[in-house]
């Protein structure tokens, strides 16, 4: 019989401590925050003060707090970069994301770390690696597959979080330099200004035009809700949401769905168990095809098994909710009615070409749209904005709770009341006050259970009340509303100062070797992160993409995504014969990158083409 509990986290982003706490009430078990600095979102940053208030509230749940602080860092930035890191330590973080190997020669504070998904966390060899340096996790590459990651979990025990939801980088994270090579704002650097979501044409080696100006590295956005028992089965224990970019909405649909699925998972079987305390209260059905997504991709889960790219739009679809039955003058007809005024909806012409317009009255059968532009009959509309869902996520959607016991028992003068919570927290008070024996007990009792239980805005809910008085006695209202809300604040007070965030001690002798030579592939941007690898065996290490000066011919995206798959010209997977003539180059405005298909490892290569 197999007695062993596992724990499961549902891990959620917040742009803010606002963000954060949204999460939280929602049913997320931890959250990820950016640093002040040197997070690979510069966009959003917080101060140390937002960080502390979002730990103190999540602390109440024994929800954890995580900040990235996970770009590469420069000389003058490492000593600024610690003393973050020491200030988020005594503030109660519960770990630090990074990426720069810098930290691990420096005297950090005993916080736990974690191998970012920057750091390519791809193989058995690289976990290895992150679990002799004392790693407490590695978030793994979103390419794996689910053998993969079975493969990973029986040659390691360090714990391991997967992105099940959101938008997908193209490159493999860490290795994508396309950003810093056209407009020096590097993805390492938390500046990355996303050009895999532009246009391209893909040209041969002619020089002929076999796709013009489609959005050929744009991917689909990653959705794993179908396959989250497969992952926890692999030995997934943290299921991570993208989206530190994203508005409130989306993080609270986005959590609210993965923590139905994930409590659908565990109703029932005693082997799971949530790393938080309390119980979620959904006042809404969370759906995320109404939130921003470029349509869905199982990515590489199962391997090669679909396409995964976006190439007709980079921009949300929304949901699919029906065809054009008919048109007329400024109105069409769907076989979909639940439309409202300001509603967005979107559609696919017959080139391919995405167009997008607003509801200006929903009048009956008849949508009356503010441009009509080239629909059809037939053609499949998206709704890529819900106007009543987005004012329904802008109220109140959730209330989070912790289960509570209240047991009132006499005392010589006057009450004890004592408050029990699920993780076994507990506290109590005494009150002196004239006992007056009730004239109606049962009354009485129904009166007492029902005031004790209104614990209303606290983060309670009381499971059980239970009267254990030697008579049954009537307790004014004021009285019981005293006790009540005195023996309340006190457990606050109590599970507040109880949480003591976990402290790891990482080995000072590490004797894992790394190979001689360095590329820049492997991000040494400090001399700091030079000395962590030289004293590991390396002898010759090539500077940092974003230090080198010149970027021609040079390697910038290692990508899984394969523009022959996408567009069925693959001969390993699709059987069918290649009509394109190579080497094949995407184009854009200003640049050239010449693609090589490594079909052996089943990856597509752009290397910065020497611009004439």
């Amino acid at each position: 019989m197999n007695n062993t509990v596992t724990y499961l986290e549902l891990l959620a982003p917040a742009r803010d401590a606002h963000h954060g706490i949204a999460a939280i009430n929602h049913g997320a078990d931890a959250v990820y925050i950016g640093a002040p600095k040197f997070g690979a979102r510069v966009a959003v940053s917080n101060t140390l003060a937002d960080i502390q208030s979002l730990i103190n509230y999540g602390h109440l749940y024994k929800a954890k707090v995580y900040a990235t602080l996970n770009t590469i860092l420069y000389e003058n930035e490492v000593d600024e970069a610690v003393k973050i890191i020491e200030e988020l330590y005594n503030s109660g973080i519960d770990g630090i994301i990074i990426q720069d190997m810098a930290m691990l020669q420096l005297d950090l504070p005993p916080v736990p770390i974690i191998a970012s998904t920057q750091t390519h966390n791809a193989d058995v060899e690289k976990l290895k690696f992150f679990e002799s340096l004392g790693f407490k996790r590695v978030i793994l590459a979103r390419e794996l597959s689910l053998q993969q990651i079975q493969e990973i979990r029986s040659k390691t025990s360090i714990e391991l979080e997967f992105f099940v939801h959101g938008a997908l980088c193209v490159s493999y994270s860490g290795q994508c330099y396309l950003s810093e090579a056209i407009c020096g704002r590097s993805g390492n650097r938390g500046v990355c200004a996303q050009p895999c979501r532009s246009g391209y044409d893909l040209i041969d080696k002619n020089g002929d035009t076999l796709i013009r100006n489609k959005h050929l590295l744009s991917l689909k956005d990653l959705n794993l809700s179908a396959y989250l028992k497969d992952l926890i089965n692999a030995g997934i224990s943290s299921f991570k949401i993208e989206g530190r970019l994203k508005d409130i909405s989306y993080v609270k649909n986005i959590t609210s769905f993965y923590r139905q699925k994930i409590d659908d998972i565990m109703n029932g079987n005693s082997d799971y168990r949530k790393t938080s305390s309390g119980k979620t209260y959904h006042l809404f059905s969370p759906d995320p095809d109404k939130s921003f997504n470029r349509g869905f991709t199982n990515f590489f889960i199962n391997g090669r098994k679909e396409k995964t790219g976006s190439p007709f739009t980079q921009k949300s679809l929304g949901k699919k909710v029906g065809t054009v039955t008919s048109i007329g003058k400024g109105w069409i007809t769907t076989d979909f009615e639940a439309f409202s005024n300001n509603d967005g909806i979107c559609y696919f012409d017959s080139k391919n070409e995405l167009h997008g317009t607003s509801v200006q009255q929903a009048d009956g059968e008849k949508i009356y749209l503010k441009e009509i532009g080239e629909l059809s009959v037939g053609t499949e509309i998206y709704r890529n904005h819900d106007q009543k869902f987005e004012k329904l996520l802008a109220g109140n959607t959730a209330s989070r709770k912790i289960g509570v016991t209240l047991t009132l028992t006499d005392t010589h003068d006057g009450f004890h009341l004592e408050i029990t919570d699920e993780d076994g927290y507990q506290s109590g008070i005494e009150i002196t006050t004239k006992k007056e024996i009730a004239q109606n007990t049962e009354n009485a009792k129904k009166s007492l259970v029902t005031q004790l239980s209104k614990l209303g805005d606290t983060i309670f809910e009381a499971r059980e009340v239970v009267v254990s008085t030697e008579e049954m006695y009537f307790l004014p209202m004021g009285v019981i509303n005293e006790m009540r809300r005195n023996v309340t604040e006190l457990l606050v007070k109590m599970r507040a100062q109880s949480y003591t965030p976990e402290q790891i001690i990482r080995p000072k002798d590490v004797k894992y070797a790394v190979p001689a030579n360095l590329s820049y592939l492997y991000n040494v941007s400090n001399r700091h992160a030079r000395d962590f690898y030289t004293r590991l065996g390396a002898e010759n290490i090539e500077p940092a993409f974003e230090l080198q000066k010149n970027s021609d011919n040079k390697l910038v995206m290692t990508t899984k995504h394969c523009i022959k798959y996408q567009f069925d010209a693959c001969p390993r997977y699709q059987k069918n014969k290649n009509p394109w003539i190579e080497p094949l180059y995407l184009k854009d405005n200003q640049h050239t990158y010449k693609l090589e298909f490594a079909c052996k490892e089943c990856v597509m290569k752009a290397y910065f083409e020497k611009q004439t």
